[in-house]
């Protein structure tokens, strides 16, 4: 099979990307992936395509297959990963609808399996700057092509869910100046460090996480409300990583693939 250089991740609402496939099962060390990979050319490159919660969202965020699904994008060649996700906005100006293509996460989850690096050999990887800086760049220049509604950098905090938010704690993240929320970004960027990849997250937002102050008839966020929104988006969203993909350059010219220089401890 001809290597496959780039992989989506799909979120809520976001279950199938490519309109013709070849459907690759895959067992890691770290056991299945949530699907079967599904592959495919798009504009020219070979794509992998994986559902992060399942073909029918059956695997919510807490027990997610984290490092299954990096490791097997991993397995199949991939250099370089998109991964867009459903967030609520922290920040009145952040509007459903709209996107915010992320720079920095804050972690809140607890007790996940977030590294492939448990021994024998101890790796403390950088996640100074977590979000692959050429990837960014390539998602606002489509976003900008395509005229779509987005935010060119943000703070997403991550949160283990399933539950959302109470107001207090809403209200608490509000206050640190963070902007969005979602419950699955973490650890699936640092994984995807640790294995040298480029990862670019494309937040779509949702809903206002706990509704607005100021404004009552907003109400908080519910499930229903989350695919209503992402599948009125989806389009948007699919058009932006074509887009995406067709710009991806053969080579890469950021420092992900080089992660692992100088972050081991030898004797």
């Amino acid at each position: 099979m001809k290597r496959v250089t780039i992989g989506v991740f799909g979120g809520s609402g976001f279950y199938r990307f490519l309109k013709k496939y070849k459907e690759l099962p895959l067992e890691t060390s770290y056991g299945p992936p949530s699907a079967p990979l599904k592959i495919s050319t798009v504009e020219g490159k070979r794509v992998a395509f994986i559902p992060r919660h399942g073909e029918h969202h059956e695997f919510p965020p807490q027990v997610l297959p984290y490092r299954a699904n990096i490791a097997s994008f991993k397995e199949v060649g991939v250099e370089r990963i998109i991964a867009p996700c459903a967030v609520g906005s922290l920040k009145p100006e952040l509007k459903p609808g709209d996107l915010v293509i992320c720079d920095q996460f804050v972690n809140f989850t607890t007790g996940r399996r977030d590294t492939f690096y448990d021994g024998p050999v101890t790796t403390h990887i950088s996640t100074a700057d977590p979000y692959c800086p050429e990837l960014r760049k390539l998602a606002r220049d489509a976003a900008k092509k395509l005229k779509l509604p987005f935010h060119y950098g943000g703070t997403v905090v991550v949160i283990q869910g399933p539950r959302f938010s109470t107001r207090s704690e809403s209200r608490f993240f509000r206050d640190q100046g963070w902007d969005v929320i979602n419950m699955t970004q973490y650890p699936e960027v640092a994984l995807a460090r640790e294995l040298e990849m480029c990862y670019a997250n494309i937040s779509l937002v949702t809903d206002y996480d706990s509704g607005l102050e100021d404004d009552p008839k907003v109400e908080p966020v519910s499930h229903e409300e989350v695919i209503k929104i992402f599948n009125e988006n989806i389009e948007n969203l699919r058009a932006l990583i074509t887009e995406m993909i067709r710009t991806i350059p053969s080579k890469r010219s950021c420092s992900c693939g080089t992660a692992l220089e100088h972050a081991r401890m030898e004797a």
